[in-house]
């Protein structure tokens, strides 16, 4: 859940060396990250970028966490609500609450990200102006609820678009590139 929080705007390389960082001083625990000064914390997350908005993004999670009961409590909530939960969390939005039911509780959601958008767009399966909840609605109904399904998706589409489809895709490398209209327009 911190990795999700501090994912945001950041490649996670940059967010592996943050949490390293907090392991390395035992701050790793949602009680102490809570209690911590945020110019402490704040240090600690200097690889993940815009660190001082992520430290206290991260303190309020922290600070919810505790109060609603920790794992053991949330655990037991129902998707729907857990989700309206911790979207009520102030720095928690669509894309890091889904971040968190599917990989931190196991739920049938899926994530929609910039990788996403840009592969679907660039596929056809969207037109790219579809809100978050328009698109992640739509995959989710078109595989059911599969948790294994929805991580293994996502994996694949983030490896897919920081390997081929990026930002200037190299569409000669690319296994759809034959179902493809954006590969149509690159080589032609």
């Amino acid at each position: 859940m911190v990795g999700a929080v501090l994912t945001q705007n950041t490649a996670w390389s940059n967010v592996e060396k943050a949490i390293a960082n907090l392991v390395e001083r035992d701050w790793l625990d949602a009680e102490r990250i809570a209690g911590l000064r945020r110019r402490d914390l704040a240090d600690c997350l200097k690889p993940s970028g815009y660190f001082n908005v992520k430290a206290e993004r991260l303190q309020n999670f922290c600070r919810w966490y505790r109060q609603a009961g920790g794992y053991p409590a949330l655990v037991r909530m129902p998707t729907g609500r857990l989700r309206d939960a911790l979207l009520a969390v102030k720095g928690v939005g669509p894309e890091t609450a889904d971040d968190m039911l599917l990989y931190a509780f196991e739920r049938p959601v899926f994530i929609v990200d910039a990788y996403t958008r840009r592969l679907f767009t660039r596929l056809g399966l969207c037109d790219g102006d579809e809100s978050y909840e328009e698109l992640r609605a739509a995959v989710e109904a078109a595989l059911g609820a599969d948790v294994a399904a929805f991580n293994e998706l996502h994996a694949l589409i983030v490896r897919h678009a920081k390997e081929v489809c990026r930002v200037r895709p190299r569409c000669d490398a690319c296994v759809l590139a034959a179902r493809c209209p954006a590969a149509e327009s690159v080589a032609g």
